[in-house]
């Protein structure tokens, strides 16, 4: 059972900022409870902060946060959106959740996870989600479903991907809220996730409620969309055009912090609230591609190796800064302690002092004793593990790192001693045999207690009450080793690919399946031919004449889990998935 569901009988027992109150769940006051502000952006590396030796780009409110922050300069995360997201949520290792893709349905999370949002709801906080989820689209996946009271959300992993909404392009877009009805913002992106993340603040303050604020923005990730008055002063001092673009995007999210905590501190938010500012992987294009190489600027990577979903250090090690002034956390300094994602929740649970037990093992620790300066060996020596997958089924030692305070085991064959080696350029693992099989048999007892989920699917519901009809993108097939229409643009091509969704039926009855290549309200003609429906062993098709927009197929569906695969077969040229199935139950 979530936690939401089985705290919501209980008293809390809560320690905050020194203090014990017992109150009854959903009335905490505001002076024992400390607000939450988790901002995360989306393929800004270590590198990509002025603070942190970047001599190019401009970041004074990040710069200013830095320096009024605890930081943690040897955290990692996930090399990848997805699975980052999923382990930053639930305290747990994302392929332990069913996250270790960004598409193909392996970017869906259990729902059976307890998340943060769950955890801090049910302690009486109100919770929004402004920006990229990436957890799943549909019912029980989105935040919504997973603990958030307040959602603004683009689709699938960023603005133009498919189950985005069509056309959409960072300017004047639309996103869909906590009732899945869509709505038209002026503005760009970003600027219209920290507005509305800045209104949810202040509406929170008004209730007199504690609030977790997640804004995890879709920028800086690609397309590289942004206005040239961003993108244009680094560009005239030798940038690369695309580097341009994505250091352009990360200044106007340096203005949107800098605004926000002058709302802050206006408000006299600023001593109540914790706020974290952190990345979802290495940085994207902060270093300079083959193609962008010249003789000017080449990006920095604050010396690391590699990039985002790599296993070296560059695809993983992020910024992290927690800042929570009034004598709570002494800011302004470095720990180097080794920490992850995974170590946020028991992190917050111990900061707010909420009421939390978990009903699974979570895989992070709380760095408590390391930000309040009370313990550091408590905290020195934990085994870290991360890899990146990016295909349906995972492989063993694939794109891996063991990671301990000294050492990188890199893909179980190469050894990097980090203390001497931060850039990971002499591979020692002949030299320390010991090392390399003490920190394989970490990895063989990790990769073990992740087995359980290996061939396990995360499901999207089917004639659920949450979400009726469900509206299915192909950015969310099993394919297996074939490709994905993830973006609209390759969509727009008219790709010759299927796959199958992974559903589960809520409810027996009769159900409508709507196929068409292009989200309803879009113009765009079926091939004449045939349309199919396959599901739980049963198939049907129709035909399908010239002109028609959409075909109709309705089947008698039992309750339970099945696959679903729904394929367009035209009168000539290739066969195709329907991109775009929208699945309603009508009745018994």
């Amino acid at each position: 059972m979530h936690l939401l569901r089985s705290f919501q009988a209980l008293s809390a027992l809560l320690l905050c900022a020194g203090c014990v109150m017992i109150v009854n769940v959903g009335t905490v006051a505001t002076a024992a409870a400390p607000n939450v502000l988790l901002i995360m952006t989306d393929d800004q590396g270590y590198g990509d902060i002025a603070a942190h030796g970047n001599t190019m780009i401009q970041t004074p409110a990040l710069d200013r946060l830095h320096a009024e922050s605890v930081r943690l300069t040897n955290f990692h995360v996930d090399p990848t959106c997805s699975p980052t997201r999923s382990a930053l949520m639930t305290g747990r290792y994302s392929t332990r959740t069913g996250v270790w893709h960004t598409i193909q349905g392996r970017s869906f999370m259990d729902p059976a996870e307890t998340t943060l949002a769950e955890v801090f709801a049910a302690n009486g906080y109100r919770t929004g989600h402004f920006g990229k989820w990436h957890l799943g689209d549909n019912a029980p996946l989105r935040p919504q479903d997973q603990g958030f009271e307040e959602v603004l959300m683009c689709g699938g992993g960023g603005v133009t991907q498919t189950p985005d909404w069509w056309g959409n392009d960072y300017f004047d877009d639309v996103y869909r809220d906590e009732s899945g009805r869509p709505e038209q913002f002026s503005g760009y992106c970003t600027d219209v996730w920290f507005r509305e993340a800045t209104r949810f603040i202040e509406e929170s303050q008004q209730q007199q409620r504690p609030f977790f604020c997640y804004l995890p923005t879709n920028a800086p990730h690609g397309p590289y969309n942004v206005a040239d008055e961003y993108a244009d002063p680094y560009r005239q001092q030798g940038v690369p055009r695309d580097m341009a673009k994505f250091y352009g995007m990360i200044t106007n999210i340096d203005e949107n912090v800098g605004r926000l905590l002058v709302t802050l501190d206006q408000r006299g938010l600023t001593n109540d609230t914790i706020v974290i500012f952190m990345t979802d992987n290495g940085t994207a294009a902060g270093v300079a591609g083959r193609r962008e190489s010249s003789d000017g600027w080449q990006g920095f990577n604050a010396g690391m190796r590699g990039q985002k979903g790599s296993q070296y250090d560059g695809g993983h090690r992020v910024p992290c800064f927690i800042r929570w002034p009034d004598g709570q956390l002494s800011g302004g300094r470095d720990i180097d302690v080794l920490a992850a994602h995974v170590d946020l929740l028991p992190t917050l649970a111990e900061l707010c002092g909420l009421n939390f037990q978990p009903d699974r093992p979570l895989d992070g620790r709380s760095l408590v004793p390391v930000l309040r300066r009370t313990s550091r060996r408590r905290l020195v020596g934990p085994t870290l593990f991360v890899h990146s997958q990016r295909i349906e089924f995972v492989q063993k030692w694939r794109n891996s790192a063991v990671m301990t305070q000294q050492w990188r085991l890199v893909d179980g064959k190469q050894l990097y001693d980090m203390s001497s080696d931060p850039g990971q350029q002499q591979d020692i693992a002949g030299q320390h045999p010991d090392v390399v099989k003490r920190l394989t048999a970490a990895y063989e007892g990790w990769w073990e207690s992740l087995s359980p989920v290996f061939y396990e699917y995360v499901r999207i519901d089917l004639g659920s009450p949450a979400e009726n009809p469900a509206s299915l993108t192909c950015h969310d097939w099993h394919t297996g080793d074939k490709p994905v229409p993830w973006h609209q643009g390759m969509v727009a091509n008219d790709p010759p690919h299927n796959g199958d969704w992974a559903v589960n039926v809520v409810e027996q009855g009769r159900y409508r399946f709507t196929l068409r290549t292009r989200p309803a309200g879009v113009v765009r003609e079926l091939p004449p031919g045939v349309a199919r429906v396959e599901i739980g062993g049963q198939t049907r098709e129709i035909p399908v004449e010239a002109g028609q927009l959409r075909s109709d197929i309705e089947l008698t569906l039992p309750a339970g889990p099945a696959m679903l695969r729904c394929s367009l077969v035209p009168t000539t040229g290739e066969p195709r998935g329907a991109y775009f199935v929208d699945v309603e139950r009508l009745g018994e």
